[in-house]
């Protein structure tokens, strides 16, 4: 499995597959490269790179939690283009990996080709960081994958024509079987961080957004989102007219990518960056 070791000494998991046209793949707070697995064989014709953050997945944890965040997370994402020799890339950033893209857009513009954000924007909910905060750093209650997938068909109210099979795909990219039960795939001490973060006053990512300008840039939202409100999806597009956009239909946080109108949507936006 590929490795790099950062500037500081930890060593981070990657994947890096196919040819052409480099795309990095960021994943939400607590989740890894699984969770492009459903959108990616949709994602023909590229260089397909997805990426575990520090203290996820199968990426080394680090000793110092405050380094669980952006400007580090950021910091990352660049070495792992300079240990690639690779001198531009999209992003397609779900959650906090939009914010990452975003941070990277105004702080590091002249290595992006475009960027697709995946149910983020400027603007987090208040609703959807509480239903984040309720399980951030916990391992669950449930004590097998199968009841793991049942209690999140039943907590993702959200999401409406989901198959059980596709919540135990998710029950099994998320949480880890042990004899004592089930366990999450992260460094707890997340957590602490993000509540650290959070006791200080939110800064305005509306230019972090603007800063996107001229990029080709896609957005998606779950259409019953409790991350991005629908009033913040609009201001988006009325910023940049040009953005690809779309709902997609029985969704929350997050959709998934592999539904017709995510794949339309980032095909679209590839099609623009080739």
């Amino acid at each position: 499995m590929p490795h790099f070791r950062t500037s500081d000494g930890l060593m981070l998991h990657f994947t890096d597959e196919g040819a052409g046209l480099p795309v990095l793949c960021l994943a939400g707070l607590t989740r890894t490269t699984e969770d492009f697995s459903y959108v990616s064989p949709y994602l023909r014709g590229v260089r397909l790179i997805k990426l575990d953050y520090r203290g996820r997945g199968k990426s080394e944890w680090d000793g110092n939690w405050q380094n669980y965040c952006l400007p580090v997370e950021c910091r990352d994402v660049l070495e792992l283009l300079d240990h690639l020799g690779l001198e531009k890339v999209a992003i397609l950033g779900t959650s906090r990996g939009g914010l990452n893209a975003m941070g990277l857009a105004m702080g590091a513009k002249d290595r992006l080709l475009g960027v697709a954000l995946n149910d983020i924007g400027p603007v987090i909910d208040p609703a959807g960081l509480a239903f984040i905060m309720g399980y951030l750093g916990k391992n669950p209650g449930a004590k097998t994958h199968v009841d793991a997938a049942r209690g999140m068909q039943r907590s993702m109210t959200g999401f409406r024509d989901v198959p059980f099979g596709r919540w135990m795909e998710e029950a099994v990219k998320h949480f880890r079987q042990t004899d004592g039960g089930l366990t999450i795939t992260y460094d707890p001490n997340l957590r602490r961080a993000v509540e650290a973060q959070g006791a200080q006053a939110a800064p305005d990512l509306w230019p972090f957004f603007d800063a996107l300008g001229e990029l080709p840039l896609a957005a998606l939202r779950g259409e019953n989102s409790d991350l991005l409100s629908e009033a913040t999806f609009a201001e988006m597009k009325r910023r940049r007219p040009d953005m690809i956009a779309a709902t997609v239909v029985g969704r929350g946080h997050i959709p998934f990518l592999d539904e017709p109108e995510a794949v339309a949507t980032l095909q679209t936006w590839l099609d623009k960056l080739q």
